[in-house]
Protein backbone atom coordinates (compact mmCIF):
# COMPACT_ATOMS: atom_id res chain seq x y z
CA UNK A 1 0.00 0.00 0.00
CA UNK A 2 1.03 3.53 -0.99
CA UNK A 3 -0.74 5.80 2.49
CA UNK A 4 -0.95 9.24 0.93
CA UNK A 5 -1.94 11.78 3.65
CA UNK A 6 -4.10 13.70 1.12
CA UNK A 7 -5.15 16.62 3.08
CA UNK A 8 -1.67 17.79 3.77
CA UNK A 9 -0.76 17.41 0.38
CA UNK A 10 -3.76 19.22 -0.66
CA UNK A 11 -2.80 22.12 1.48
CA UNK A 12 0.91 22.14 0.40
CA UNK A 13 -0.75 22.55 -3.23
CA UNK A 14 -2.90 25.31 -2.52
CA UNK A 15 -0.38 27.65 -0.46
CA UNK A 16 2.46 26.62 -3.32
CA UNK A 17 -0.47 28.28 -5.66
CA UNK A 18 -1.13 31.54 -3.70
CA UNK A 19 0.88 34.77 -4.04
CA UNK A 20 1.19 36.68 -0.89
CA UNK A 21 -1.48 38.86 -1.67
CA UNK A 22 -4.21 36.55 -3.25
CA UNK A 23 -6.76 36.15 -1.14
CA UNK A 24 -8.69 33.18 -3.65
CA UNK A 25 -7.36 29.63 -4.94
CA UNK A 26 -7.14 28.87 -8.65
CA UNK A 27 -8.89 25.68 -8.67
CA UNK A 28 -7.45 24.36 -11.56
CA UNK A 29 -3.99 25.05 -10.96
CA UNK A 30 -4.24 23.50 -7.19
CA UNK A 31 -6.36 20.03 -9.75
CA UNK A 32 -3.38 19.91 -11.41
CA UNK A 33 -0.68 20.13 -8.91
CA UNK A 34 -2.80 17.57 -6.76
CA UNK A 35 -3.20 15.11 -9.25
CA UNK A 36 0.54 15.48 -10.40
CA UNK A 37 1.69 14.38 -7.16
CA UNK A 38 -0.42 11.68 -6.71
CA UNK A 39 1.14 10.11 -10.50
CA UNK A 40 4.81 10.76 -9.25
CA UNK A 41 3.87 9.17 -6.01
CA UNK A 42 2.35 6.43 -7.69
CA UNK A 43 4.81 5.82 -10.75
CA UNK A 44 8.06 6.49 -7.69
CA UNK A 45 6.35 3.57 -5.44
CA UNK A 46 3.37 1.90 -7.56
CA UNK A 47 5.77 -1.39 -8.72
CA UNK A 48 7.46 -2.05 -5.13
CA UNK A 49 4.22 -1.13 -2.86
CA UNK A 50 0.93 -1.60 -4.74
CA UNK A 51 -1.68 1.25 -5.22
CA UNK A 52 -2.39 4.28 -3.80
CA UNK A 53 -4.76 4.66 -0.74
CA UNK A 54 -5.84 8.26 -0.73
CA UNK A 55 -6.40 8.95 3.35
CA UNK A 56 -7.93 12.25 4.56
CA UNK A 57 -9.55 14.05 7.55
CA UNK A 58 -12.58 13.34 8.59
CA UNK A 59 -13.98 17.35 10.05
CA UNK A 60 -14.91 16.61 13.19
CA UNK A 61 -11.30 14.99 15.05
CA UNK A 62 -12.08 12.70 17.89
CA UNK A 63 -8.81 14.53 19.92
CA UNK A 64 -10.77 17.60 19.28
CA UNK A 65 -13.14 16.31 22.02
CA UNK A 66 -10.81 14.86 24.42
CA UNK A 67 -8.47 17.79 24.29
CA UNK A 68 -10.72 21.47 23.80
CA UNK A 69 -7.43 23.13 22.96
CA UNK A 70 -5.97 20.46 20.44
CA UNK A 71 -4.93 22.58 17.27
CA UNK A 72 -7.31 25.44 18.50
CA UNK A 73 -4.84 27.97 17.41
CA UNK A 74 -5.26 27.16 13.62
CA UNK A 75 -8.64 28.50 13.90
CA UNK A 76 -7.95 31.72 15.33
CA UNK A 77 -5.09 32.06 13.08
CA UNK A 78 -7.05 31.53 9.55
CA UNK A 79 -9.38 34.06 11.24
CA UNK A 80 -6.40 36.47 11.18
CA UNK A 81 -5.55 35.68 7.61
CA UNK A 82 -6.18 38.00 4.45
CA UNK A 83 -6.95 34.56 2.33
CA UNK A 84 -10.98 33.31 1.42
CA UNK A 85 -11.04 30.34 3.71
CA UNK A 86 -14.34 29.72 2.31
CA UNK A 87 -13.69 29.26 -0.82
CA UNK A 88 -10.59 27.42 0.00
CA UNK A 89 -11.80 24.53 1.75
CA UNK A 90 -14.62 24.67 -1.11
CA UNK A 91 -11.93 24.26 -3.68
CA UNK A 92 -10.90 21.58 -1.75
CA UNK A 93 -14.10 20.13 -1.35
CA UNK A 94 -14.72 19.93 -4.51
CA UNK A 95 -11.41 18.06 -5.85
CA UNK A 96 -11.76 15.53 -2.75
CA UNK A 97 -14.79 14.61 -4.54
CA UNK A 98 -13.65 14.18 -7.78
CA UNK A 99 -10.69 11.90 -6.56
CA UNK A 100 -13.19 9.60 -4.73
CA UNK A 101 -15.65 9.58 -7.61
CA UNK A 102 -13.57 9.42 -10.98
CA UNK A 103 -9.95 8.12 -9.53
CA UNK A 104 -9.14 4.15 -9.31
CA UNK A 105 -8.29 4.33 -5.51
CA UNK A 106 -9.56 3.49 -2.22
CA UNK A 107 -10.54 6.70 -0.71
CA UNK A 108 -10.72 7.26 3.12
CA UNK A 109 -12.65 9.63 5.17
CA UNK A 110 -14.07 8.97 8.74
CA UNK A 111 -15.71 12.09 9.89
CA UNK A 112 -14.50 11.74 13.75
CA UNK A 113 -10.91 10.58 12.30
CA UNK A 114 -7.80 12.42 10.92
CA UNK A 115 -5.29 10.97 8.14
CA UNK A 116 -2.97 9.80 10.81
CA UNK A 117 -5.59 7.21 12.63
CA UNK A 118 -6.28 6.17 9.22
CA UNK A 119 -2.51 5.74 8.28
CA UNK A 120 -1.88 4.25 11.74
CA UNK A 121 -4.69 1.61 11.74
CA UNK A 122 -4.10 0.26 7.97
CA UNK A 123 -0.19 0.31 9.08
CA UNK A 124 -0.23 -1.94 12.13
CA UNK A 125 -2.86 -4.24 9.97
CA UNK A 126 -0.54 -4.52 7.34
CA UNK A 127 0.60 -7.70 8.30
CA UNK A 128 3.79 -8.28 5.92
CA UNK A 129 2.37 -6.14 2.86
CA UNK A 130 5.10 -3.53 2.27
CA UNK A 131 3.69 -0.18 3.77
CA UNK A 132 4.80 3.23 2.14
CA UNK A 133 3.48 6.49 3.91
CA UNK A 134 3.89 9.90 2.04
CA UNK A 135 3.63 12.33 4.56
CA UNK A 136 6.18 15.11 5.95
CA UNK A 137 4.11 14.33 9.42
CA UNK A 138 6.61 12.68 11.63
CA UNK A 139 4.41 11.59 14.09
CA UNK A 140 4.39 8.48 11.22
CA UNK A 141 7.96 7.86 12.97
CA UNK A 142 6.29 5.71 15.57
CA UNK A 143 4.99 3.30 12.70
CA UNK A 144 8.60 2.15 12.12
CA UNK A 145 8.60 -0.04 15.05
CA UNK A 146 7.17 -2.02 12.10
CA UNK A 147 9.72 -3.05 9.39
CA UNK A 148 7.72 -3.65 6.87
CA UNK A 149 6.59 0.58 7.15
CA UNK A 150 8.63 3.35 5.17
CA UNK A 151 7.96 6.95 4.95
CA UNK A 152 9.09 9.42 2.53
CA UNK A 153 8.75 13.36 2.85
CA UNK A 154 6.99 15.41 -0.12
CA UNK A 155 9.00 18.11 1.87
CA UNK A 156 12.29 17.19 1.98
CA UNK A 157 12.10 14.65 -0.87
CA UNK A 158 13.60 11.90 0.60
CA UNK A 159 12.71 9.06 3.14
CA UNK A 160 12.35 9.94 7.26
CA UNK A 161 14.46 7.28 8.83
CA UNK A 162 14.66 7.27 13.08
CA UNK A 163 16.74 4.66 14.65
CA UNK A 164 14.76 3.84 17.31
CA UNK A 165 10.99 4.85 16.67
CA UNK A 166 9.54 4.04 20.10
CA UNK A 167 12.33 6.09 21.86
CA UNK A 168 11.13 8.97 19.74
CA UNK A 169 7.65 8.38 20.45
CA UNK A 170 8.16 8.79 23.99
CA UNK A 171 10.50 11.76 23.67
CA UNK A 172 7.46 13.51 21.73
CA UNK A 173 5.05 12.67 24.41
CA UNK A 174 7.46 14.39 26.89
CA UNK A 175 8.31 17.59 24.58
CA UNK A 176 4.50 17.84 23.11
CA UNK A 177 3.57 19.24 20.24
CA UNK A 178 3.37 22.98 19.75
CA UNK A 179 1.90 23.35 16.11
CA UNK A 180 -1.29 21.42 17.54
CA UNK A 181 -1.65 23.03 20.74
CA UNK A 182 -0.12 20.06 22.75
CA UNK A 183 2.25 21.56 25.32
CA UNK A 184 4.95 19.34 27.32
CA UNK A 185 4.33 16.87 30.29
CA UNK A 186 5.71 20.18 32.38
CA UNK A 187 3.22 22.58 31.33
CA UNK A 188 -0.74 23.28 31.50
CA UNK A 189 -3.08 22.70 29.18
CA UNK A 190 -3.96 25.80 27.80
CA UNK A 191 -0.86 27.38 28.30
CA UNK A 192 -0.26 27.39 24.27
CA UNK A 193 -3.95 28.90 23.27
CA UNK A 194 -3.18 31.27 26.23
CA UNK A 195 0.39 32.50 24.70
CA UNK A 196 2.08 31.51 27.98
CA UNK A 197 5.49 30.09 28.19
CA UNK A 198 5.58 26.39 28.62
CA UNK A 199 7.63 25.32 31.61
CA UNK A 200 11.02 24.73 29.91
CA UNK A 201 11.53 20.97 29.57
CA UNK A 202 15.54 20.71 28.95
CA UNK A 203 17.21 18.13 26.45
CA UNK A 204 19.77 16.65 29.42
CA UNK A 205 16.18 16.31 31.56
CA UNK A 206 14.35 14.31 28.42
CA UNK A 207 17.85 11.76 28.33
CA UNK A 208 17.51 11.35 31.91
CA UNK A 209 13.85 10.17 31.89
CA UNK A 210 14.23 8.07 28.31
CA UNK A 211 14.92 5.06 29.58
CA UNK A 212 12.50 5.27 32.87
CA UNK A 213 9.29 4.33 33.05
CA UNK A 214 6.81 7.65 33.71
CA UNK A 215 5.75 7.00 37.34
CA UNK A 216 9.36 6.72 38.07
CA UNK A 217 10.11 10.20 36.90
CA UNK A 218 6.97 12.45 36.87
CA UNK A 219 5.05 13.73 39.47
CA UNK A 220 1.11 13.38 40.24
CA UNK A 221 0.83 16.42 37.92
CA UNK A 222 3.30 15.91 35.37
CA UNK A 223 2.16 12.02 34.77
CA UNK A 224 -1.37 13.23 33.47
CA UNK A 225 -0.04 15.35 31.18
CA UNK A 226 1.97 12.70 29.83
CA UNK A 227 -0.85 10.37 29.47
CA UNK A 228 -2.87 13.63 27.87
CA UNK A 229 -0.03 13.69 25.65
CA UNK A 230 -0.17 10.00 25.24
CA UNK A 231 -3.25 9.56 24.17
CA UNK A 232 -3.15 12.51 21.53
CA UNK A 233 -0.02 11.46 19.84
CA UNK A 234 0.78 7.89 19.97
CA UNK A 235 -1.22 6.44 17.59
CA UNK A 236 -2.42 2.93 19.13
CA UNK A 237 -4.86 5.35 21.38
CA UNK A 238 -7.22 5.93 18.39
CA UNK A 239 -10.78 4.80 19.88
CA UNK A 240 -11.42 0.89 19.28
CA UNK A 241 -14.75 2.84 17.35
CA UNK A 242 -12.91 4.44 14.85
CA UNK A 243 -10.68 1.53 14.48
CA UNK A 244 -13.26 -0.68 13.44
CA UNK A 245 -15.01 1.87 11.31
CA UNK A 246 -11.48 2.83 9.12
CA UNK A 247 -11.41 -1.37 9.29
CA UNK A 248 -15.28 -1.56 7.91
CA UNK A 249 -14.60 1.29 5.10
CA UNK A 250 -11.37 0.10 3.93
CA UNK A 251 -12.84 -3.43 3.03
CA UNK A 252 -16.20 -2.21 1.99
CA UNK A 253 -14.54 0.20 -0.43
CA UNK A 254 -13.94 -1.27 -4.16
CA UNK A 255 -10.92 -0.57 -6.25
CA UNK A 256 -11.91 2.02 -8.55
CA UNK A 257 -12.13 1.79 -12.38
CA UNK A 258 -9.71 3.79 -14.79
CA UNK A 259 -12.61 3.96 -17.45
CA UNK A 260 -13.59 7.58 -16.59
CA UNK A 261 -10.45 8.95 -16.52
CA UNK A 262 -9.82 10.14 -20.20
CA UNK A 263 -13.39 12.31 -19.84
CA UNK A 264 -12.36 13.73 -16.64
CA UNK A 265 -9.18 15.11 -17.87
CA UNK A 266 -10.74 16.65 -21.25
CA UNK A 267 -13.67 17.72 -18.92
CA UNK A 268 -11.31 19.53 -17.10
CA UNK A 269 -8.55 20.59 -19.59
CA UNK A 270 -6.25 18.77 -17.86
CA UNK A 271 -4.25 18.50 -21.11
CA UNK A 272 -0.76 18.63 -19.90
CA UNK A 273 -1.67 15.23 -17.40
CA UNK A 274 -3.77 13.12 -20.55
CA UNK A 275 -0.54 12.36 -21.86
CA UNK A 276 0.43 10.52 -18.63
CA UNK A 277 -2.73 8.70 -17.97
CA UNK A 278 -1.17 5.80 -17.68
CA UNK A 279 0.49 6.55 -14.72
CA UNK A 280 -2.71 7.34 -12.72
Amino acid sequence: MILIDLSQIMVASTMMSMGKEQSEVDINMVRHMVLNSLRMYRSKYHEEYGELVLCCDGRHSWRKEHFPQYKAARKTNREADKRDWTQIFGCLDTIKSELKEFFPYKYLEIDTAEADDIIGVLARRSGTERVMIISGDKDFIQLQIYKNVKQYSPITKKLIVDRDPAKYLKEHIMKGDSSDGVPNILSADSCIVDKIRQKPLSKKKIESWIDQEPADFCNEEQLRNYHRNMKLIDLQFTPLDIVDQIGEQFNETPQGKRSGLLNYFIERKLNNLIQDIGEF
